[in-house]
């Protein structure tokens, strides 16, 4: 077993260059310092010095064990500093978020979580819902703000809103007054998020409760696709109703009403519970206070 008073005397005589100068750095004697050697090279199974040579030289391997030694020695150091009150270590996070996050609260949640942790290390990934649930199971990803619907038993799941949408499309492409019926509207060519989208799937699911067939459907990952092809004229899409009500102001879409209306999707941060960690749970926390879809680009 490697102990860290045996790193620290392989730290010694290679910053000193002698078994006698390290004993004395360390306050014990000459043998002592020989003997945590002895049972270090014991623990890695080969030899940390060259003894062929005059003085205390290092063998490859003593080498590679002391670049290691001096990083658990920092290690202990930064430990004990925190028990005597000093600094706490950078933190790191790395955040999986759609791309409705991106567009909307994702600035200001980065700017709350700086404003909580003092020289947090923020790692933004911007992808579908899929994707960040695969990476966040394999522990490429320590959080994921998505639509609710594909957690797995072991994760967290934190609610933080439900984003309402409607049916949009280019004003004049739906010309039968409103509000329309499911199968009025099924007669016109519907944009549809993919599967690898959290949204495209709570839909896909909803029209089936629903008994919705959909006839003409031309499917995109991506939402900002999504609203182009919508813009172009290509279809009616289901887009978030406040985050793109800009463009319905602008008069490049029009809201379509529909009976019935369409369902709430309901967001969520998730994280994985075999890994405990109360930084975690706390950016959870600050993102269901920061939380807000309703307005894009947010400072």
């Amino acid at each position: 077993m490697v102990t860290l008073k045996q790193l620290e005397a392989l730290h010694w005589i290679a910053e000193l260059g002698s078994f006698e100068r390290a004993a004395t750095q360390l306050g014990t004697t000459q043998s002592t310092v020989s003997k945590r050697i002895q049972q270090l090279e014991e623990s890695f199974g080969r030899p940390l010095f060259d003894r062929s040579q005059r003085g205390a030289r290092l063998t490859e391997g003593g080498e590679q064990l002391l670049t290691l030694g001096r990083e658990m020695l920092v290690l202990q150091d930064r430990v004990l500093g925190l028990k005597n009150g000093g600094p706490m270590p950078a933190r790191r996070l790395r955040l999986g978020v759609t791309e409705l996050c991106a567009i909307t609260w994702l600035p200001k949640l980065i700017a709350a979580l700086r404003k909580a942790y003092n020289g947090v290390t923020i790692e933004p990934e911007v992808d579908l819902s899929r994707s960040l649930h695969e990476r966040l199971a394999d522990g490429r990803i320590d959080l994921i703000i998505v639509p609710e619907g594909l957690a797995d038993a072991d994760m967290a799941v934190v609610p933080l809103a439900d984003v309402r949408n409607a049916w949009m499309a280019r004003p004049g492409l739906v010309v039968q007054q409103d509000p329309l019926t499911m199968h009025d509207l099924t007669g016109y060519p519907v944009l549809v998020q993919g599967r690898g989208s959290g949204s495209g799937l709570f839909f896909e699911k909803w029209f089936r409760a629903e008994g919705i067939s959909l006839k003409r459907t031309l499917a995109t990952d991506s939402l900002i696709a999504m609203v182009g092809l919508t813009v172009a004229g290509l279809g009616v899409s289901y887009l978030p109703q406040q985050c793109f009500s800009p463009l319905v102001e602008d008069g490049k879409l029009s809201i379509i009403k529909t009976e019935p209306s369409l369902p709430g999707v309901p967001y969520a941060a998730v994280y994985r519970m075999d890994r405990p960690s109360a930084f975690i749970s706390s950016v959870a926390e600050i993102a269901r206070e920061v939380c807000d879809y309703s307005r894009y680009l947010q400072g």
